[in-house]
């Protein structure tokens, strides 16, 4: 059996960055079942949270995991069931795009804080803003205008 260690940090956000979710409550509500329903179909969540607009999760990659793959089911069983659940007032879609981004093992507990802190940190950085940092920082200049 292969031992691998790939750590990839995910962030993507509603559609059109609609706030759907507003409340700290409904936000939790949302990362307990995503990182649930990934336990369920074998992906490794190591942290995940966000704000009202976007999540972050730091996932552990298996042997047969694509990021496409993960994302596909991370993101569509999601919106699936805070529909179903009637969670939003508005039919809640996230977008189609992502970042992600690997991590050496020398930073997880640094991107564990930042994921863990997101509360904290928007009160005094917009995810727009956050997302051109993190185009800049890893230079994505194709998705600058976006």
């Amino acid at each position: 059996m292969p031992f691998i260690k790939i750590y990839i940090h995910f962030v993507w956000s509603t559609k059109n960055r609609v706030p759907y979710l507003k409340s700290k409550e409904l936000r939790q509500k949302v990362w307990h079942h995503i990182k649930e329903n990934a336990k369920k179909k074998g992906i490794f969540i190591d942290f995940v949270n966000g704000y009202t607009d976007h999540c972050h999760c730091l996932v552990s990659l298996g042997t047969d995991q694509t990021i496409q793959k993960i994302m596909q089911l991370i993101k569509g069983e999601s919106a699936f069931w805070i529909n179903k659940e009637q969670l939003t007032d508005e039919k809640f879609r996230w977008q189609d795009e992502y970042f992600a981004v690997s991590v050496s093992e020398s930073m997880i507990d640094r991107v564990r804080n930042y994921i863990k802190n997101q509360e904290k940190h928007h009160s005094k950085k917009t995810f727009k803003d956050e997302y051109q940092e993190f185009i800049d920082k890893y230079g994505f200049e194709r998705f600058k205008d976006e």
